[in-house]
């Protein structure tokens, strides 16, 4: 794998000019590294610049401060860039007497210019973009009638045919259904180590960045750019404190955010080598219940066992014990015995 950087940052500030003035969306970025062979995810709450970032290290707009560095150069043409970057939008495709063959094929005017000859190498490239993102079936259909989701893997499939080292999605996976946003991102980071492509894309979807990027930047609405491993930034509790003020909570533990705030309500949860799995969905449930599962002896108890090959449930309120086959057996329990 290459480790020559293929852009880097130094003393960057993005942002934008409203009548003759400078409007900062971020102070000075720490700088900033996109290799081949890495998968990148952007996060950040709404607003936080994830956007102005990207469109500023494709070129779309001028940084306000500092420079971007590609290949080893600074201030490349609108052509060259576009030898470097491909960039995926959120924007509805254009041009709606296309066929989205056609507007795949377009991905190789970098190398075609003009007048659009495709050569067997050109064909051959388009072939495979169109492979890796599972178009096959939409190539005579014409764009307008595409949904947001099919437009969006038919940019990334013209992205791909573009062939460029580095490739730029802003919000890949907004208009896609779960199956499809799993295998999305899971297509571009095979995508990063087969194809030796450096691939950086802003996203919401924590729980799928934290398993699949190899480095995130965390922005900060009004503060800094954090970077690293996500297991690090993780264990370091930054994702607690990048979303603080937006009144929710992070779970180091899981990798998720919690919807529930701990109750008041105190249990104890006891697990047998063979509860593991249950104890995780039984935790779920009384925290959406308003329970705080605690470790301290005394108090009510729920044991998590096994017979014969399925999870049981026995609570005991003081009462000797009362066995239950199912989550939904077991919190109907809770309620109407209503413990404190």
């Amino acid at each position: 794998m290459n480790s020559t950087p293929l852009l880097v940052t130094r003393g960057l500030q993005t942002g934008y000019r409203s009548g003759g003035k400078k409007i900062l969306v971020s102070g000075e970025l720490p700088d900033l590294t996109i290799r081949a062979g890495r998968l990148i995810c952007l996060l950040g709450p709404n607003g936080s610049g994830k956007s102005t970032l990207l469109r500023t290290l494709a070129g779309l707009q001028p940084a306000l401060g500092g420079e971007v560095v590609i290949g080893g150069k600074s201030g490349l043409s609108s052509a060259e860039r576009a030898r470097q970057i491909s960039l995926v939008l959120t924007d509805r495709v254009g041009g709606s007497n296309l066929n989205v063959s056609s507007l795949v094929a377009l991905g190789r005017y970098p190398w075609s210019g003009w007048l659009g000859g495709l050569d067997d190498a050109d064909r051959d490239i388009i072939r495979r973009g169109i492979a890796a993102a599972d178009i096959g079936e939409l190539l005579e259909r014409k764009v307008h009638t595409l949904s947001d989701g099919e437009s969006q893997k038919v940019m990334l499939a013209r992205a791909l045919v573009q062939d460029t080292p580095m490739l730029l999605l802003d919000e890949p996976t907004a208009h896609l259904d779960l199956p499809s946003r799993i295998r999305l991102m899971r297509l571009l980071h095979q995508l990063a180590r087969e194809m030796n492509k450096g691939i950086l894309l802003s996203t919401h979807e924590l729980d799928l960045a934290l398993q699949v990027a190899d480095e995130v930047w965390l922005l900060q609405n009004a503060g800094p750019l954090h970077k690293g491993a996500p297991e690090d930034l993780v264990l370091g509790g930054v994702f607690e404190a990048a979303f603080e003020k937006e009144d929710v909570d992070f779970d180091r533990a899981t990798g998720v955010f919690r919807i529930h705030r701990e109750g008041s309500r105190r249990i104890r949860l006891i697990v047998t080598a063979t509860g593991a799995l249950a104890a995780f969905w039984t935790r779920r449930a009384l925290q959406r219940e308003g329970f705080a599962v605690v470790d301290e002896e005394g108090g009510n108890t729920i044991v998590i066992g096994e017979q014969g090959g399925r999870p049981i449930w026995v609570l005991d309120a003081g009462d000797g014990g009362r066995q239950y086959n199912s989550v939904a057996d077991l919190i109907e329990a809770l309620n109407h015995l209503r413990l404190p």
